[in-house]
């Protein structure tokens, strides 16, 4: 269910990898959790080690940055149908594996990250060789019906300053995941 938003050529293109205009409950989110969703090292040797290079750099630059265990994004499926062209309901299959943040410093915010991309239409294949660390985000709109939106410190390692909204990571603790519900670290965040 793929969507294209608009050309690969511009920088501001993104594609839409799953729309579920009504939304998902926690009940049909799933989450395949296995290391054939971790990260494939790329085969340009130079390459990979720029990984290293680049977070020696920015955690010298920044000594409150720090490596921790982050869930990678390794796709999803979305299935509408209940295999017999019956409409059901429909859910959402995350395929998750381990990465860090070191890795996600290196690979994903690198100026070099277009070097780590391979050629492919499949998202799970395009992005094998970086990080891609599994994050959420909310849109939460107040009873007087403003957004809310948080500041980004200038001391964190990725869009320092700048406006979001609220969101998290799923926390991984000895390789397992401490919830299996990956809309929780958002629902803390509003705590």
């Amino acid at each position: 269910m793929e969507k294209e938003a608009s050309s690969t050529d511009d920088p501001s293109s993104f594609t839409l990898l799953v729309s579920c205009p009504s939304g998902l409950s926690p009940s049909q989110v799933s989450v395949a959790f296995s290391d054939a969703y971790d990260r494939i090292p790329h085969s340009d040797v130079i390459l990979e080690n720029t990984i290293s290079e680049i977070w020696k750099q920015r955690s010298q630059k920044n000594n409150s940055l720090f490596n921790g265990k982050k869930f990678r994004y390794g796709g999803c499926v979305l299935h509408a149908k209940d295999g017999s062209d019956h409409e059901c309901e429909p859910h959402l299959c995350l395929h998750l594996g381990l990465t860090d943040y070191r890795t996600f410093v290196g690979t994903n915010l690198s100026p070099l990250w277009e070097r780590f991309l391979v050629p492919s239409e499949d998202d799970s294949v395009l992005c094998q060789h970086t990080s891609n660390p599994l994050g959420n985000g909310a849109v939460v709109e107040t009873n007087d019906n403003k957004i809310l939106v948080l500041q980004r410190s200038d001391n964190v390692g990725e869009f320092p300053g700048h406006f979001v909204f609220p969101g998290g990571h799923p926390e991984v603790f000895n390789g397992e995941m401490d919830v299996i519900n990956p809309f929780c670290c958002c629902y803390l965040v509003l705590q």
